[in-house]
């Protein structure tokens, strides 16, 4: 009979297997005179040779190099980096590994056995495992990014958190579920001690495809932190998960700031849509939404409130 350790054990092994030789190193010449490189992850997707990782690993990077588990290495090139979402789309020169296939992040749930694989410090075929810790959390970072109206601090909306261990170099590198399909790309921008990664769903897919097509994105920007919150009961039946968006940080200057949103608020409605997820918010912030009022209704201290917001254009500074 087979114990629950030994199941749990081919379980992680088997994902290991599929998806190590589908995970290179990657690593980014740095630039001016200090030299260095950047090391981090990049997870095949395409049978053509395009590659995903995180865009603080490429940075303003124009090319790099791809080593992958059999030995192999590509030279690749940066095709398009998107600081928002801390995602980035290389294509390798050479010949690389089959493809990774991708999942759903959508139908993750909190519990669930995941498993990471990258390259921490330039260690090829790392491997950890662990369960996701929470979903729908949004990641603050200090990097800076320019809007129309100053510097912001960068938020990476949606995130997976994960207990699994995710060192330097495991940036970009595969969180894949018990059956190896990647939901998500690791990140540790964050720096906090937390596993983090950029979920795998319709959203990021548009944003990749964007980045393959154009080399950028043009996104929208509120500036708020948000994390999934329970609504009251009497407005639970206008949203099928009965959930709602806690605002946690308001950006300065910024144009959720501007209109008055505060923390603590929790946001019911953008645009008439109900806002039951960070990704529902997420999903508004494209190009199309630059310089258009924005109506959100948010409850504060029991009392709906509406507020006209005006989201601006985010460019990497």
């Amino acid at each position: 009979m087979t114990s629950p350790l030994d199941a749990y054990s081919q379980i992680v092994a088997g994902v290991a297997a599929k998806l190590t030789p589908r995970v290179a190193s990657l690593r980014i010449p740095g630039r001016g005179a200090s030299g260095g490189q950047s090391l981090g992850s990049a997870v095949v997707f395409t049978s053509d040779g395009f590659l995903l990782t995180n865009a603080h690993v490429v940075g303003r990077a124009r090319a790099g190099t791809a080593e992958f588990a059999d030995g192999s290495s590509a030279a690749c090139t940066v095709v398009g980096a998107d600081p928002l979402s801390d995602l980035a789309v290389v294509r390798a020169g050479g010949q690389t590994p089959g493809p990774a296939e991708l999942g759903d992040a959508d139908t993750v749930v909190v519990g669930q056995l995941v498993v990471a694989v990258g390259n921490p410090l330039g260690l090829a075929g790392s491997v950890t495992a662990g369960v996701v810790s929470a979903l729908g959390r949004s990641l603050p970072t200090r990097t800076g990014a320019a809007t129309g109206h100053g510097v912001a601090a960068r938020i990476i909306e949606d995130v997976i958190q994960t207990d699994a261990a995710l060192n330097p170099g495991s940036s970009g590198g595969a969180l894949a579920d018990a059956d190896a399909r990647v939901i998500g790309i690791n990140t540790a921008v964050a720096g906090i001690g937390l596993g983090l990664a950029i979920p795998m769903n319709a959203t990021t897919r548009r944003i990749i495809a964007s980045l393959m097509r154009d080399g950028r994105v043009r996104r929208a920007y509120l500036g708020l932190v948000t994390a999934p919150a329970p609504l009251p009961p009497k407005y639970r039946a206008h949203s099928s998960s009965g959930r709602g968006i806690r605002v946690v940080e308001v950006v300065p200057g910024g144009p959720a700031h501007r209109a008055g949103l505060r923390a603590g608020d929790l946001l019911l409605f953008a645009g008439g849509q109900p806002l039951d997820s960070a990704q529902a918010l997420s999903r508004l912030m494209f190009a199309e939404a630059i310089g258009h009022p924005l109506a959100i209704t948010a409850m504060r201290n029991g009392a709906l409130v509406d507020v006209i917001t005006e989201p601006a254009e985010l460019v990497d500074a």
